[in-house]
């Protein structure tokens, strides 16, 4: 698959680039997708949540009651579960909610996604560029140029380019990460991939796969 590249100003270069079969052309696994997807939600989660249980309670030991002949269900101390203000029976602690899935299947759910956004033409490539100062103004007009000013874009660079990210900070709608960081989350959040001429060469030497004998 070959795409045009264009220019800042929205025009056409001339250039095309060509986009790897073995990335941008396979068979979609969208059980692959969905392992990728839990294991970078989970292993954003903190893990940090903690309650107190009855151990932990600050409450004295003392017996409430004696033990028969008040009528009432015998009881002990006021850290009970099913008191108020007593500790909290199989609540959360913490916890790592860390999961693993291969590599090979990290990278087989980063080509599935990248396949989904080529099959829905949503991918553009740009020529490389950069700003001198962080300038949020400039990256707009960048984006109002290619006709993506109210999409949700993902813009991936070949290499890190510390004045394009600070650029997109206050755009929520925006985000600037260099191609061989771009997670299959981030690829899927995005309504439009926006790529440099440098980023798509990344991708393809970074995922592409030997061809199968036939």
């Amino acid at each position: 698959m070959e795409l045009q590249v264009y220019r800042l100003d929205g025009s056409e270069s001339g250039r095309t680039v060509t986009l790897d079969p073995t990335v941008f052309e396979i068979e979609p696994n969208d059980h692959v997708l969905w392992l990728d997807v839990k294991r970078i939600e989970a292993n954003r989660r903190q893990g940090t949540h903690k309650v107190k249980n009855r151990a932990e309670n600050a409450h004295s030991t003392r017996k409430l009651y004696r033990q028969k002949g008040t009528g009432y269900a015998r009881a002990g101390d006021a850290k009970s579960p099913i008191r108020r203000g007593g500790g909290t029976a199989h609540g959360p602690q913490p916890r790592s909610y860390e999961l693993k899935v291969n590599r090979k299947t990290q990278r087989l759910a980063r080509r599935s996604a990248l396949t989904y956004k080529a099959q829905a033409e949503a991918i553009r490539v740009v020529e490389d560029f950069t700003f001198e100062q962080p300038s949020t103004r400039r990256l707009l007009e960048v984006l109002a140029a290619q006709g993506l000013a109210d999409r949700k874009v993902l813009l991936l660079t070949g290499e890190y380019n510390p004045t394009l990210y600070l650029s997109s900070r206050n755009l929520p709608k925006v985000r600037v990460l260099e191609a061989r960081n771009a997670s299959t989350r981030d690829l899927l959040d995005a309504q439009v991939l926006l790529m440099q001429e440098s980023a798509v060469e990344v991708l393809n030497r970074m995922l592409r796969t030997a061809p199968v004998a036939a």
